[in-house]
């Protein structure tokens, strides 16, 4: 009798399945909630899974909704290798704009901050989502300061500064757009200030 092949294990493909749609469902939840409590249970079920699950990988909801901000980043902002620390910081920060302005990851981090003022666990949140996002940038500013296209003093974590503080800034007030124009004129401007020769957009004036 002819022995069965044995059945491929996919015990890690639905672990990873499961994960997946449990962030999905954090992420999508606490963007419709509008700042309310949402909880463990409302986001087994919103997933498909036993609670149980939920915290076999989390120890809270809060840490459920920082891993689905920090997954929703990755998935949506480019960290390229595009040969320049120009392009590459130009995508990141054009990427970085348009992600944080769509659903549901724009009503999340609104929720984030009116409710952060009140709630230390949610400064607490917000602080280390956006420390992740910190990092991520800082590390694309020296591996171009590593291939000689940065000044060997450049303050990395002043340029990151400036990236994230122009974003909150106009993302809470909206007196700006964040746009890909708006991405290509902040590159150009901090590389230039930092000692690398970035180029302002040529306008019409400049046309030959």
């Amino acid at each position: 009798m002819d022995t069965p092949e044995p059945r491929p294990h996919t015990g890690r493909r639905r672990n990873e399945a499961a994960r997946q749609a449990i962030l999905d469902a954090a992420l999508r939840l606490a963007g419709a909630a509008d700042g309310a409590s949402v909880t463990i249970d409302a986001i087994a079920r919103a997933a498909g899974v036993g609670k149980q699950t939920v915290y076999r990988w989390w120890p809270s909801k809060g840490a459920v909704l920082l891993d689905a901000l920090i997954d929703r980043a990755g998935q949506d902002v480019t960290v390229p290798d595009a040969g320049t620390l120009h392009d590459e910081l130009r995508s990141f920060v054009a990427t970085t704009f348009e992600a944080a302005q769509q659903d549901p990851t724009s009503a999340v981090l609104r929720a984030l901050l009116r409710e952060s003022a009140r709630d230390p666990h949610l400064a607490d949140l917000l602080q280390r989502y956006t420390a992740t996002r910190r990092a991520v940038l800082h590390a694309l500013l020296e591996r171009g300061r590593a291939r000689g296209e940065l000044a060997t003093g450049a303050d990395l974590d002043l340029m990151v500064d400036q990236v994230y503080g122009l974003f909150w800034y106009r993302f809470v007030l909206g007196h700006g757009p964040l746009d890909a124009p708006t991405a290509e004129r902040l590159t150009a401007t901090l590389l230039a200030a930092a000692g690398q020769a970035g180029r302002l957009p040529s306008g019409p004036a400049d046309a030959d």
